[in-house]
């Protein structure tokens, strides 16, 4: 069982399953960096562009199965169901997570 999510962790699961860009942008601050799929988005209008992107091109659904706090991170094991390439997939998510707001979202196999 995944021990409790942060609030804006969480907070970008839901808005990502629910595919809205607004509210996953929502949850980074104005600088933060997203590494996804081997580029760097940058900054949070960057970040609602890729999340509005990868709604367009893939449905999917995340499903937290772990969680684990390594020095100022909180890596998240996510189980992704849907219509993309190599569906089903377990992805490790890596959040920096400062004032309350997601500064770096790194996702990987």
């Amino acid at each position: 069982m995944p021990k409790t999510l942060s609030e804006p962790i969480a907070s970008y699961f839901a808005a990502a399953n629910a595919r809205e860009p607004d509210r996953v942008a929502a949850c980074f601050a104005d600088n933060a960096t997203v590494r996804d799929e081997g580029r760097d988005i940058h900054g949070r209008a960057g970040v609602r562009a890729w999340a509005e992107e990868t709604g367009r091109k893939y449905r999917f659904r995340a499903e937290v199965t772990g969680t684990e706090q390594s020095n100022e991170e909180t890596v998240v094991t996510a189980h992704l169901t849907g219509d993309f390439p190599g569906s089903p997939i377990d992805l490790r998510y890596r959040f920096k997570v400062a004032r309350g707001l997601i500064q770096r979202l790194e996702i990987a196999p």
